[in-house]
């Protein structure tokens, strides 16, 4: 018998124990229904053996005492318990960190939090090198490897492995920005993304190259940049060779091949293929100069452009003709001189057949069609379709006769006339009459 009440008493505190655990899982819990929910679950396992425990009366009070004892002991711990989780009914948190002086309502969540401030990541993944202090973390990294993306979008039916991530996925289906910078006035949908563009206003870069001084405020930025450093170009044209380390410029990139040029121009209706271009090209009708030379007062609207000219200061000319000693600091003004070579001379005159290897040197030339004369003579009427010829006629307002001849004190304004006069000293007479054949030295 003391076998059976033995046994009935020991169901009872384990039926007392599950019961609670379960009530735990309500909202509101009492020590009072702890305390009901024991003394009921006693009777009721107990009550088929009333008849037998009656006969028990005259035993010993030892077994009785120790069961109690343990019912007691059951009872402070269940109590404890409860005063527990009561903590998150009351807002009470006891536990303070002694760094950071956050608290919490339960010492495990301390230990976990501590895992912070001392670097410990225990949960590891076995696939990669990633490691977390939170094993719920670890959970959805693993996600990565798996591929499982259990909560979608119920508009566009996107999935994504985190709950977070489809919150913030939804304000782009809801317009929601609740993430405002203070200095901008910008907006953002993601607390991460308000985060990022703060670095602009601040100037933060804390993404830096281990091989040169460059620095981002942008991890991915700083994947692209590094491609110049491995050579790595992993955008490749389809239709030819072309190949880039950035995705942008492939795409504006292959507007040569479809003819689009989205940019337009709303001064000259210009159109380009890049906003980078349209950009640019606005600094011809603005007037900005932003790239200035540190040697002299020049200043030029391209990057290009300028880094071209510093080889006028450091005598620079990398394009060098392969037939003569011809050299350049300008890859175009090589392209023109070898027409001087191969004879070629693409440019033509549509009124007199003339043709010419310069396009600028047409242009010149179709003045004489034209009879358009732009230079202009400040001092008097005199205008020309040549700037040359309008410096030429200047010296003879300023009487500058910069061509001397080494014989004599003769000079002139003209650097032909004074080729005529040196045949004076030399006796050269190259001109020869068709009629009475003397020679002289003037075809005029």
């Amino acid at each position: 018998m003391n076998s059976m009440n033995e046994k009935a008493s020991d169901h009872a505190i384990i039926f007392a124990k599950e019961t609670h655990q379960s009530n735990l899982l309500k909202t509101d819990c009492t020590e009072t229904e702890l305390s009901n929910t024991i003394v009921s679950s006693a009777k009721e396992t107990t009550g088929q053996k009333e008849e037998d425990a009656e006969n028990q009366k005259n035993e010993t009070s030892f077994q009785n005492d120790e069961k109690r004892s343990i019912s007691n002991n059951l009872m402070r711990h269940l109590t404890f318990q409860t005063s527990k989780h009561q903590t998150i009914h009351t807002g009470e948190k006891p536990f303070k960190c002694d760094v950071c002086k956050k608290s919490f309502n339960q010492k495990g969540n301390l230990a976990t939090h501590m895992r912070i401030h001392t670097g410990e990541k225990p949960f590891k993944c076995d696939i990669c090198n990633y490691s977390s202090n939170w094993k719920s973390a670890l959970a959805v990294h693993m996600r990565t490897h798996t591929g499982e993306k259990p909560f979608k979008c119920d508009v566009c039916k996107r999935g994504f492995n985190q709950k977070g991530h489809l919150a913030i996925h939804m304000r782009t289906h809801t317009g929601e920005k609740p993430f405002k910078c203070d200095v901008c006035k910008r907006s953002f949908n993601g607390k991460s993304d308000l985060a990022k563009h703060m670095r602009i206003h601040t100037g933060e870069k804390p993404f830096k190259c281990d091989i040169c001084k460059y620095s981002s405020n942008w991890k991915s930025t700083l994947a692209v940049h590094m491609r110049t450093h491995t050579g790595e170009k992993p955008f490749k044209c389809d239709i030819c060779k072309y190949s880039s380390n950035w995705k942008s410029t492939l795409a504006v990139h292959m507007r040569t091949h479809t003819g689009e040029k989205p940019f337009k121009c709303d001064v000259c209706k210009h159109s380009l293929n890049g906003k980078s271009d349209l950009a640019k090209h606005m600094r011809i009708h603005t007037g900005v100069k932003p790239f200035k030379c540190d040697i002299c007062k020049y200043s030029s609207n391209w990057k290009s452009t300028l880094a071209v000219h510093m080889r006028t200061h450091t005598g620079e000319k990398p394009f060098k003709c392969d037939i003569c000693k011809y050299s350049s600091i300008w890859k175009n003004a090589l392209a023109t001189h070898m027409r001087t070579h191969t004879g070629e001379k693409p440019f033509k005159c549509d009124v007199c057949k003339h043709s010419f290897n310069v396009k600028s040197v047409l242009a010149i030339h179709m003045r004489i069609h034209t009879g358009e004369k732009p230079f202009k003579c400040d001092i008097c009427k005199y205008s020309s379709n040549w700037k040359s010829a309008l410096a030429v006629h200047m010296r003879t307002h300023t009487g500058e006769k910069p061509f001397k001849c080494d014989v004599c004190k003769y000079s002139s304004i003209w650097k032909n006339a004074l080729a005529i006069h040196m045949r004076i000293h030399t006796g050269e007479k190259p001109f020869k009459c068709d009629v009475c054949k003397r020679s002289l030295n003037q075809k005029s």
